[in-house]
């Protein structure tokens, strides 16, 4: 099964692929902002990752998967190399992908995530959207009146809500596949298969008021990626190609180009 995709910038074949790939309960849309900025350069590829947006639903959820549905994307639209800009977990997608295969990557950008396992932080959205899907309800301000008991931050609310849409029958549900991405949390928040060291170019962007990638993981990431960097981005929590979208769409095309 193929990934739901959106094409945009110069045509298939003209220029250089550039693959976005969403973090968790997000979809194809997240990285627009980025997909702008590369536009005029390079043919970019937005996805949704199995389990979101209007990808197919599966009941396995892990990075070896994720990583191979890419492959699959890659093939069938006949693109030999690509470069890889991946957002948290969408950032552990593009780095098993360059695990599996790393002739198909020309370069590798990874965007506040690292190939480590994380502790569980989610708990709290999670009962935010299990509240909202229990419930029928007509509108998302009326679903965001709900998640506010659990999320005070109107930024968190308002992404997630981006999800919510009605389906075949006019019900408005979420896109994302909560009770699998739930069932398969686990494997989200642990580390990619390292089964060797990838030498792919590869830039991690790190913001600087994040706590996805810090001091203690360097040696992970250069175990695992022995010709990466790093940048920070100053000003920026986990979300910073959203708050500081000109150092991030510039340090991409910098490292790209």
């Amino acid at each position: 099964m193929l990934l739901n995709y959106k094409l945009s910038g110069q045509p298939l074949g003209s220029a250089e692929p550039v693959v976005l790939l969403h973090g968790l309960f997000g979809s194809l849309e997240n990285l627009n902002i980025i997909a702008r900025a590369l536009s005029e350069s390079f043919t970019v590829i937005n996805l949704d990752l199995r389990n979101h947006g209007q990808s197919f639903k599966s009941d396995v959820m892990d990075y070896p998967s994720m990583a191979q549905d890419v492959l699959t994307l890659l093939d069938h639209l006949e693109i030999e190399k690509a470069h890889l800009v991946g957002h948290s977990m969408g950032g552990k997608v593009a780095m098993q992908v360059a695990m599996l295969n790393e002739d198909k990557i020309n370069k590798l950008v990874v965007m506040d995530i690292a190939p480590v396992d994380y502790h569980p932080r989610h708990d709290t959205i999670m009962q935010a959207l299990n509240a909202v899907a229990s419930v029928p309800v007509a509108s998302r301000s009326e679903a965001d009146a709900i998640m506010q008991t659990y999320i005070e931050e109107q930024g968190v609310r308002g992404f997630l809500l981006k999800s919510l849409a009605k389906d075949e029958q006019g019900v408005l549900t979420w896109r994302f596949n909560l009770a699998v991405i739930e069932a398969n949390y686990d494997k989200i928040i642990s580390n990619i298969n390292t089964t060797h060291s990838c030498l792919c170019d590869t830039l991690f962007l790190k913001g600087n008021n994040s706590d996805y990638i810090l001091a203690e993981h360097r040696d992970a990431i250069m175990q695992a990626f022995s010709n990466a960097r790093a940048k920070i981005i100053q000003g920026a929590g986990h979300w910073l190609h959203a708050e500081k979208p000109q150092a991030v769409n510039r340090s991409i095309i910098d490292f790209i180009q």
